[in-house]
C-alpha cells in the first residue's frame, strides 16, 4: 500500500467540488479512492483515481473504501436538491464511522447557509450559528456532528466559501440563476439587489486550498473552520459584467444584464424542487456578505486566486456556454461528471 499519509477517500468524486477535489489530490501525489454505485464489484482505476462500488448511504460501502485512508473528503450531496431531510445527516453519520475507525481527517466544503442576517455583514468562523432555512439547519448539525467526532479520535477542517462557479460545478448560482448551460450567452440576470455585494468562490481555487491545507492539517486544530475570500461582488454587478466581457471578447457580442425574475420562482417553486430551494435562499441576496479570511490567511499565507475573467471564461467553456478551441492548452477540462451521492 502506498503511504498511508497520504491516501485519501473523497465521497462525491463525480460531482463538481469532490471531482475537483479529487484530481487535484491525485495531481499532487495523493493516492485517491472514491465510490460510485454503477461501478463494477472489483475496485477498478481509472485516471489515476481508485473506484470502488459502493453508496455513501451504505456504512459498509464506506467503512471498505476508507480503509487505509488518512483523509475522507465528504463533498457528497444528494442529487438536483432531492431528499435532503432524509438523506444529508446518515451519510455524514457513516462517513465519521468510518473517519473514527481509521483515524482520519474529515474535509467538509462548508457553506453559507449555516449562518442568519445577526451574522452579516462580514462572516467570521466564530459567528453564531443560527440559520433562516431548512438545509442551514442541517448544515449546522453536521458540522456540530463533525466538531464532536474530533474528541473519538478523527479531525476535522471545514473550508466555507461564497457560491462557487466552475467548470464543472454542479448545481449552483451560476449555472442555474445567471446563465444558462449549453447555450450562447444572450442574457446575464441579476439576482441580488442593485448596490448589494456578494460573495462567489471559483470551485478550482476551493480545491486547491483544501489540498494545501491537507499538507499542513498536522498543524491545525483537531476541529479547523477557515473561510475563503474567494472574489467578492461589490455591487453584485461584478460577475454579470465579467461574463458579459468575456462573452464580448470571444464572441463579438455583448450580453444584456436583467433583473432575475424571482416572480417566476414563486410561481413554480410549489412543483419544482430546484426553484423552491433556489426561492429559500433569496435572503442571501438581500443584504451583503463578505467572508473574512484572516484565519486562512494565517495557515497558508496566501489564498488561492484565479483572476475573475479566466475563471469566467474557464466556466464558460466548461457549462458549453462558449467553444473551448480558444481556452488555453495550460487548464484543460476533464469531461463533465454527472451527479451522483456516492
Amino acid at each position: 500500500m502506498a503511504n498511508r499519509d497520504n491516501t485519501a477517500l473523497v465521497l462525491g468524486a463525480t460531482g463538481g467540488i469532490g471531482g475537483e477535489v479529487a484530481r487535484q489530490l491525485r495531481d499532487a501525489g495523493w493516492e485517491v479512492h472514491a465510490m460510485q454505485r454503477q461501478r463494477p464489484a472489483t475496485p477498478t482505476l481509472s485516471d489515476g483515481i481508485h473506484w470502488h462500488r459502493g453508496d455513501a448511504m451504505s456504512a459498509a460501502d464506506v467503512a471498505a473504501a476508507a480503509q487505509g485512508c488518512s483523509v475522507i473528503v465528504h463533498a457528497v450531496n444528494p442529487p438536483g436538491y432531492q431528499r435532503w431531510a432524509e438523506l444529508v445527516l446518515p451519510m455524514m453519520d457513516n462517513t465519521l464511522a468510518a473517519a473514527r475507525a481509521q483515524g482520519a481527517t474529515v474535509v467538509l466544503p462548508g457553506t453559507i447557509y449555516n449562518y442568519g442576517p445577526d451574522a452579516f455583514p462580514v462572516l467570521h468562523e466564530d459567528a453564531a450559528q443560527r440559520p433562516l432555512t431548512r438545509k442551514g439547519i442541517i448544515r449546522v448539525e453536521m458540522e456540530r456532528r463533525l466538531q464532536a467526532a474530533t474528541a473519538q479520535g478523527c479531525r476535522a477542517i471545514v473550508v466555507r466559501a461564497g457560491d462557487f462557479f466552475g467548470p464543472q460545478s454542479g448545481n449552483n448560482w451560476f449555472s442555474q440563476g445567471l446563465i444558462k448551460p449549453g447555450q450562447a450567452v444572450k442574457t446575464v440576470q441579476l439576482p441580488g439587489q442593485p448596490g448589494v455585494g456578494h460573495q462567489w468562490s471559483y470551485l478550482p481555487d476551493v480545491a486547491r486550498t483544501m489540498v494545501q491545507l491537507l499538507a499542513r492539517r498536522h498543524t491545525l486544530p483537531a476541529f479547523a473552520s477557515l473561510h475563503m475570500a474567494g472574489h467578492w461582488d461589490e455591487d453584485g454587478q461584478q460577475m454579470a459584467q465579467a461574463i458579459a466581457r468575456v462573452v464580448a471578447r470571444r464572441t463579438g457580442s455583448t450580453p444584456r444584464l436583467r433583473a432575475f425574475p424571482w416572480w417566476l420562482l414563486a410561481l413554480a417553486s410549489p412543483f419544482v424542487t430546484t426553484l423552491r430551494e433556489l426561492r429559500e435562499m433569496r435572503y442571501l441576496w438581500t443584504t451583503p456578505i463578505r467572508m473574512d479570511n484572516s484565519r486562512l490567511r494565517a495557515s497558508l499565507t496566501e489564498e488561492p486566486h484565479t483572476p475573475l475573467d479566466e475563471a469566467v471564461e474557464a466556466t464558460l467553456v466548461g457549462l458549453g456556454c462558449l467553444k473551448p478551441a480558444a481556452l488555453s492548452p495550460a487548464r484543460p477540462l476533464a469531461a463533465s461528471p454527472s451527479a451522483s451521492r456516492a
